[in-house]
């Protein structure tokens, strides 16, 4: 069977994958920022209401995946946060200025975390790496469960061939996780293609904002768009994703 993580930038994301069928969640927020730690009341109320795994990102920011000391401060706090919520695991990831894994400092947090009994995936940090042959060697030795990767691409179909290979070089030491684009329509043809058995993605739908009064004279955000709509993971979405995931032909 090929299971489904969520990546859900709400709790009301996080509680439409559980209702969807999914096995694990990955909460964060700032998705157009490529995901950041949430709030810890976001991880409190989402650990009281959901009944599947609960993953929370470790990335104090958006850009890049190199940290400074008070970056790496509020990681660890981050972490012993999440420990202390009764969070089942952690995604994060660093890297040096080379293009490295930090395993140095990734170690630091995935041991905490480990003792812990928190589980702990690697995320696409991976794929700003430069050598992933080199950084799935690395990452193992760390003692992840997990890489989250689209194979260095923009997204995982782009880098499926890569995907691929990373999955037999693997070899079963590690799950190799595809994401990034990930929709009910490619999900079959990647999974037939890589030999995966676990997945990820937002899969997201508009929903409209109830307010009866619109302004539509500003704009609050950095981002133009429309202010009276949030993208929300869609239940149904999930329900199909699994469904081609599963019955491919």
């Amino acid at each position: 069977m090929i299971s489904l993580e969520v990546c859900a930038n709400s709790i009301n994301s996080a509680l439409a994958a559980q209702e969807g069928g999914a096995i694990r969640v990955e909460l964060c927020e700032n998705l157009h920022d490529g995901g950041t730690t949430p709030s810890p009341g976001q991880i409190a109320v989402a650990r009281k209401l959901l009944n599947i795994k609960l993953y929370v990102l470790i990335r104090p920011r958006g850009a890049d995946f190199l940290y400074d000391d008070v970056e790496f401060e509020t990681m660890l706090a981050d972490v012993k946060y999440c420990i202390d919520a009764g969070c089942d695991g952690i995604v994060t990831g660093m890297l040096k200025a080379d293009g490295t894994v930090d395993k140095e400092r990734c170690g630091k947090l995935i041991t905490l975390a480990k003792q812990a009994g928190l589980g702990v995936t690697f995320h696409r940090a991976f794929d700003m790496c430069v050598d992933q042959l080199q950084a799935l060697e690395d990452i193992i030795e760390l003692g992840c469960e997990r890489i989250l990767t689209s194979g260095g691409k923009s997204t995982a179909i782009e880098g499926v061939r890569t995907i691929a290979e990373l999955v037999q070089r693997a070899d079963g030491r590690i799950s190799i996780m595809p994401g990034s684009g990930i929709t009910e329509i490619n999900v079959a043809d990647l999974v037939l293609f890589t030999g995966v058995n676990e997945v990820h993605g937002t899969l997201l739908t508009r929903v409209k904002s109830k307010m009866l009064y619109n302004n539509d004279h500003i704009v609050m955000g950095s981002n133009y768009g429309d202010e009276y709509a949030v993208d929300v993971t869609s239940a149904e979405r999930v329900r199909e994703t699994l469904k081609k995931a599963n019955n491919p032909v």
